[in-house]
């Protein structure tokens, strides 16, 4: 073992555990919670996501809206966020936010986004600075770069007990052969990939794949980064959307995403608190059938 992943791991070590949520009701309790089949907890169907929003720099007052976003998020629910180096400086601004909001428990997801191993751990530590925690929950190699170099190294301080989860990410629909031969091989906990009711790539090999490897499964890009609501807002929601209790298209896809089996939890990102609660919410009650999904694609291919 290198000296710098000794020295990550030692200075990791004996941190006291981040908190793990109490178990609630299952999947078929129609609930918020859903299950991490690695290990049986479970958490919040639906996360936060930070690309873009939370890219806010130094601007009190930006950082101020963060805040307030992170405060509704939690307060309707919510746990999960999740980040990455890449987002500028959404790291540092979710560290900062947490702290004004008193350290909050939750579930602390970021990423691994560099080449070579070093240069990963290294990385890795410094994301733990900006978020100013003992410890993340998951720690993801981002769009699989350089993921030979990065699995080693995260197995390695999961097994110490200063990670609880290990996972890789793909976006956009991107490098699915890649991931598939990732999740054939390696002992995952996590995938992340995009999914909604047009980018429905993933039901063919990846969802089934992640059930039958017991992988927990995080969808980004579930409004397609804002495109897929302004193709369908133009359209009045249809009636029958009452019948899982979606008052906004946004929760109807939301309820799409969060219905499908294989699916663990979804991180929509957004600049408004109202927002935050309303999708933590889609999570809540009825879920499509199949019918319904069926439904909820066609209403959104016709926008």
């Amino acid at each position: 073992m290198d000296l710098d992943r000794r020295v990550l791991l030692r200075g990791l070590a004996g941190l006291a555990a981040s908190p793990i949520l109490q178990p609630l009701a299952a999947f078929a309790d129609t609930t918020s919670e859903r299950v991490i089949p690695s290990t049986g907890e479970r958490i919040p169907a639906v996360g936060l996501g930070s690309w873009i929003t939370f890219n806010v720099g130094d601007d009190p007052t930006a950082r101020g809206e963060c805040a307030a976003v992170i405060r509704a998020f939690l307060e309707g629910g919510g746990r999960l966020i999740d980040s990455s180096p890449m987002y500028g400086s959404s790291q540092e601004v979710i560290g900062d936010v947490l702290t004004r909001l008193g350290r909050p428990n939750i579930f602390a997801a970021t990423k691994v986004w560099t080449s070579g191993r070093n240069a990963g751990v290294a990385q890795i530590e410094e994301s733990r600075q900006l978020w100013r925690i003992k410890r993340f929950d998951l720690l993801q190699v981002h769009n699989l770069l350089s993921w030979e170099d990065h699995l080693p190294t995260l197995y390695a301080i999961k097994k110490a007990g200063t990670l609880r989860y290990v996972g890789v990410t793909t976006s956009h629909g991107r490098r699915h052969d890649e991931l598939e031969a990732v999740m054939r091989r390696e002992p995952l906990d996590f995938i992340q990939v995009t999914y909604n009711p047009i980018d429905r790539e993933v039901e063919q090999r990846i969802l089934p794949l992640a059930r039958e490897r017991r992988m927990a499964v995080i969808i980004n890009r579930p409004f397609q980064q804002g495109d897929l609501i302004r193709r369908v807002e133009r359209r009045p929601l249809p009636a029958w959307a009452r019948e899982v209790g979606a008052t906004s298209w946004a929760q109807l896809i939301l309820k799409f995403i969060v219905s499908h089996p294989s699916v663990t939890c979804v991180i929509p990102a957004t600049t408004a608190p109202a927002h935050a609660r309303e999708n933590v919410n889609a999570a809540r009650g009825a879920m499509p059938d199949a019918a319904m999904r069926r439904k909820i694609i066609s209403a959104v291919e016709a926008a």
